[in-house]
């Protein structure tokens, strides 16, 4: 929020209902597309950082706080997710729903409450503790935190007002503009699909709380429950638009945009590299060329030159003695100085939110809790294969795009090694690893609420690299992080008697556990 300094000025600018040509009430049209955009960019711009903790991808040097588990001191870096959701959607999601309730433009009001139940989750997920009753209360500058169950509770009373509305018929019919090109960049207004977005987003909320008392007998029938009327199929996957005709219209991990284009983001991880060469099931190929598992060439690109072998950066370590290549890709034989765009890192790539494959994971997960492990088993299976259809959906918008994953081949590694054959051979590891490798490099948060909610463990993620005390950062006390601070300018700034009651000023906040990976109620 900003503070009027003078205060003539501000009552003039605010008084605007009185200029007809200044309006002070948007319409929801209006804000339909960016607040669309800021779903993406609000998101990967702390992607960039968590990617790190994830151990997605790293920086070239070793020297990076965020691969140590901790944050940049005095700095907004790791804050744009809060500021997406109280300011970048903030007033603008709010005025939207406002105006459709006004209009009686239903569709409008929704997707609104779609998208606000899917900001405060992810908001909440990354950062613990969030501003939620306070929001947006006018004459303030100091506003109060409530914890995750408050948080998850209303993520549900919103979803089932999102769920009300995106049942209701308009007067006017409002899809012709949602099919424009500055309408739903999502799903074109089919308000069925946007349901589905209502429902995915519940059944991940539900899959993180594993460790609770009540997971086997009510959450995990929950998870099912939403997954099965989330996405029918890989086409159903919620992504954002972006025609790449500029930079400011393109997807926000491509070339163009430029964020992740330094030395300080997007060197491939060791654990994606292990995962794709044999490290699922078995012991990884050290410096592999080639895989069962078609999905290492089409998601991931080897050292420039013409050695063709595929490495990864490992986390807390320079990449000069690994020469991982980056995410955006460089081609064998090529000099390196330029990126492609490759896999759902090129221009025209549509930007993730969600998808059926990430969701038949989690229906894998709660089955296997519950103990059937045969339906755990074909929801693993139908995962695996849903991933395979992501890549050739999704994955192929680059300027050299890799072949099409064939059927032959999905049949191949499905009846490999890798890939558990059985009911009784399944393990929550084959879930979780096949999981994390469908979620690399778009699923920030939701890929560390897997983390977290596993507690790191190496016997569930196995190419994850185990750091040492003496590896992280030293205000951890020799600890992994589990939650990402308040954003710096609005918070240390103006809310620090807030941040003290909850610890955040604390040097080892960030590895103070959240709530939804603990046990109990």
């Amino acid at each position: 929020m900003m503070a009027c300094v003078f205060a003539t000025g501000c009552k003039k600018f605010l008084d605007i209902n009185t200029n007809p040509t200044n309006p002070q009430e948007p319409k929801a049209e209006f804000l339909m597309a960016p607040i669309i955009f800021q779903m993406a960019n609000g998101t990967s711009q702390d992607y960039r950082v968590l990617f790190k903790i994830t151990q997605n991808w790293g920086n070239q040097e070793a020297s990076d706080v965020w691969e140590r588990h901790t944050y940049a001191a005095s700095s907004d870096v790791g804050g744009v997710i809060w500021r997406m959701t109280y300011v970048n959607l903030g007033l603008n999601l709010e005025e939207m729903i406002k105006d459709g309730l006004a209009k009686q433009k239903y569709e409008f009001v929704g997707i609104g409450y779609a998208i606000k139940a899917w900001a405060y989750q992810i908001t909440t997920d990354y950062h613990g503790p969030i501003i939620l009753d306070e929001a947006f209360k006018p004459n303030t500058l100091f506003y109060k935190y409530q914890d995750q169950p408050d948080v998850y509770a209303r993520v549900r009373e919103w979803s089932n007002l999102a769920i009300k509305y995106l049942n209701m018929e308009s007067p006017t019919s409002q899809s012709a503009f949602l099919r424009g090109v500055t309408g739903d960049g999502i799903y074109g207004g089919d308000m069925n699909k946007w349901k589905k977005f209502v429902y995915a987003n519940l059944a991940l909320q539900y899959s993180h709380l594993v460790n609770k008392d009540k997971f086997v007998t009510h959450y995990a029938d929950s998870v099912i429950k939403y997954t099965d009327l989330a996405f029918a199929n890989t086409s159903e996957d919620p992504t954002i638009f972006f025609t790449a005709s500029n930079s400011s219209d393109g997807n926000p991990f491509g070339t163009q945009y430029s964020i992740i284009t330094s030395t300080a983001y997007g060197r491939i991880g060791q654990p994606i590299v292990d995962l794709l060469t044999g490290g699922v099931r078995g012991t990884a190929t050290p410096d592999a060329t080639s895989s069962i598992d078609p999905r290492l060439t089409r998601m991931i690109v080897p050292i420039a030159g013409t050695s063709g072998i595929y490495r990864g950066k490992v986390a807390g370590k320079a990449n000069s003695t690994y020469n991982a290549p980056h995410a955006l890709g460089t081609l064998p034989g090529g000099a390196g100085a330029t990126y492609p765009g490759w896999y759902i890192f090129a221009d025209k790539a549509r930007y993730p939110l969600m998808s059926y494959s990430q969701l038949q994971f989690a229906k894998a997960e709660a089955y296997f809790k519950k103990g059937d492990k045969g339906a755990a088993h074909t929801a693993y299976l139908n995962a695996i294969r849903a991933h395979m259809d992501f890549i050739n959906t999704y994955g192929r918008a680059s300027s050299s795009p890799a072949p099409v994953i064939t059927a032959a081949e999905i049949t191949a590694y499905l009846g490999s090694t890798e890939v558990a054959q059985t009911p009784n051979d399944l393990t929550i590891a084959d879930i979780m690893q096949q999981k994390y490798i469908a979620q690399w490099g778009w699923a920030g948060v939701e890929q560390w609420c897997d983390l977290r909610k596993y507690h790191y463990d190496p016997a569930v993620f196995k190419t994850y690299y185990q750091m040492s005390s003496t590896e992280l950062a030293a205000a951890n006390n020799g600890k992994y992080a589990y939650r990402i601070r308040p954003r710096y300018n609005s918070e240390y700034i103006w809310n620090e008697t807030e941040l003290n009651r909850w610890g955040a000023l604390d040097g080892d906040y960030m590895t103070k556990e959240t709530w939804f990976s603990k046990p109990g109620e």
